[in-house]
């Protein structure tokens, strides 16, 4: 069974319980020049305020979104029947259906009284060390430097072409085998809307460290930790409009949200979740 599968059987459970906030509406970034993270992300709203976030930057998604933002009919929309279009679709309506995923878990959680631990830590705690090979599938750019510094060997592995080679401190391939060298990884979890989890988790089979980290990663990690991820880093939104209005201008997002880190040590697990969901 693929990720998306477990992951929306556990949202059905959650719905079996009682009734499930519906959608208040879509967010998305402006056209603009992307600084850091800024831009990259969509944020589907629920009527209770919960929010979840999905990446938008794959293929022609974003250009797709921005031409028919009004046309999708999500405003009161059935937040469970659009999660399932993260696993029976492509394209835009897979990244709507994550966020929508991604929303549920964060009404369970709230429901739930769960809070993940605060981390300042951007790296998904790799505490990387001199001579260690690290493996970073998707290039984090604000992350280079500090790999760098601690005098580890780094390799990347991208989908873009034009950026293979060796660059200063750093290589970047497009052969994802090379990740089986690598003592610790850190991924984007976009690897939750393009299909290549497992796959990839597969060639970091001599990885004793990998952290899955992104504003995106806000699904439930049960299934990640039971594939072998060790740590899940995103997003947690605690001022929502405050969060939208600056989504939606372009402006920073720090002041809404921070940063946090689960491992399965720190989470209770989603059947301890839903027994105390209210």
């Amino acid at each position: 069974m693929s990720f998306a599968d477990e992951y929306l059987a556990q949202l059905e459970a959650f719905a079996a319980q009682g009734p499930l906030p519906r959608v208040r509406a879509l967010h998305l970034p402006p056209v603009y020049d992307r600084q850091g993270n800024r831009g990259e992300f969509c944020a589907l709203e629920l009527e209770d305020g919960s929010i979840g976030l999905s990446y938008v930057l794959l293929d022609d998604t974003f250009e797709r979104l921005i031409a028919g933002a009004d046309s999708f009919g999500l405003p009161g929309a059935d937040t469970l029947a659009l999660a399932r279009r993260y696993v029976s679709d492509s394209g835009i309506w897979k990244t709507l259906g994550f966020a929508a995923a991604n929303a549920l878990t964060r009404c369970l959680y709230d429901r739930a009284g769960f809070r993940p631990v605060d981390s300042s830590d951007s790296i998904g705690h790799l505490n990387p060390q001199p001579g260690e090979h690290i493996g970073m599938i998707g290039k984090f750019t604000p992350l280079l430097r500090r790999i760098i510094a601690s005098g580890a060997r780094l390799t990347i592995v991208e989908l873009k072409p034009q950026l293979v080679g060796q660059h200063d401190g750093y290589r970047v391939t497009l052969d994802a085998e090379e990740l089986s060298g690598c003592s610790k990884v850190v991924s984007t979890s976009t690897l939750l809307l393009n299909d290549t989890l497992d796959r990839m988790i597969a060639c970091c089979r001599n990885a004793r460290w990998f952290a899955m980290v992104g504003p995106s990663a806000g699904c439930l990690p049960d299934a990640l930790f039971a594939r072998g991820v060790t740590l899940v880093g995103g997003s947690w939104i605690h001022d929502g409009q405050g969060y939208l209005a600056a989504l939606t201008s372009g402006e920073s997002l720090s002041d809404f949200a921070s940063k946090f880190a689960l491992t399965a040590d720190s989470y209770p697990g989603f059947d301890l979740l839903l027994a105390r969901a209210v």
